[in-house]
C-alpha cells in the first residue's frame, strides 16, 4: 500500500520537468533520481509508455523507494507523427533545446499554418517497486500548433515554438502555474495523482 508520505524518486535529470512536476505534486515528496545516484536509463522503447516504464523500474530498482517516470514530446502531424519518442534528441544524442527546436522548423519549412498541427503527448508511470507488476499509467494531451519562429521566455524544450489557441499565445508565453494546470503533463499528473488515491 501507498504511503503518500513516503519519498518518491522521479526518474528525471531535466530540470524543467523536476520543476514542474514538484510544483503540480507538491504534497508529495518527490526527489529527483540524482539525489539516489541514479543513472539514466537508456531509453529503448518505441512508445512513450515503454521508455516510462523503463525510466520508473530504473529508478526504483536503484532507489529502493517508489519512482515515478514521465515520457513526453511533442508530435507534430505534418511529420507523420515526429518527433514523437526521440523528442529529446530530435537533432542527436546531446542536442539542446535549441538544436531541436531549430530542426523541427527546418523540417516544417514551407508547411502552410493550418497543417501544422501538433500536441504534446506525455505518459506517467508510478511503479512502488522495481518489481511491482501492476505500474499505475497515467497520460495527458495538449492540442495545439507548430510556429514559424519561437516566442517566449519560459517553460523549456518546445514551449516556444507551441502555440496555445485558446490562450492565444506560445507555451513560453504562459505564466508557469497555467501552463501546469492544462498541460499534456499538468493533465496527467491530475489523473496519476487521482489513480493513486484510488489504489
Amino acid at each position: 500500500m501507498f504511503d503518500k508520505h513516503q519519498q518518491i524518486v522521479l526518474a528525471s535529470n531535466n530540470q524543467g520537468k523536476i520543476r514542474e512536476i514538484q510544483a503540480i505534486l507538491k504534497n508529495h515528496p518527490i526527489l529527483p533520481q540524482s539525489q539516489f545516484n541514479v543513472a539514466e536509463a537508456e531509453e529503448t522503447g518505441s512508445t512513450f509508455i515503454e521508455n516510462a516504464i523503463i525510466k520508473a523500474r530504473n529508478a526504483a530498482l536503484h532507489a529502493k523507494a517508489p519512482a515515478i517516470a514521465d515520457d513526453s514530446g511533442i508530435v507534430v502531424d505534418a511529420l507523420n507523427g515526429a518527433p514523437g519518442v526521440i523528442s529529446a534528441r530530435y537533432a542527436g544524442v546531446g542536442a539542446s533545446d535549441q538544436d531541436n527546436l531549430l530542426k523541427l522548423l527546418q523540417d516544417l519549412e514551407g508547411v502552410p499554418e493550418q497543417q501544422r498541427t501538433a500536441r504534446f503527448v506525455c505518459v506517467i508511470v508510478f511503479m512502488e517497486h522495481a518489481d511491482d507488476p501492476t505500474p499505475i499509467v497515467a497520460q495527458g494531451f495538449w492540442e495545439g500548433r507548430i510556429l514559424q519562429a519561437p516566442c517566449g521566455e519560459n517553460g523549456f524544450g518546445y514551449d516556444p515554438v507551441f502555440w496555445v489557441p485558446d490562450y492565444h499565445c506560445s507555451s513560453a508565453q504562459l505564466a508557469p502555474e497555467v501552463k501546469n494546470a492544462i498541460s499534456h503533463r499538468g493533465k496527467a499528473l491530475q489523473s496519476l495523482t487521482q489513480l493513486m488515491q484510488a489504489r
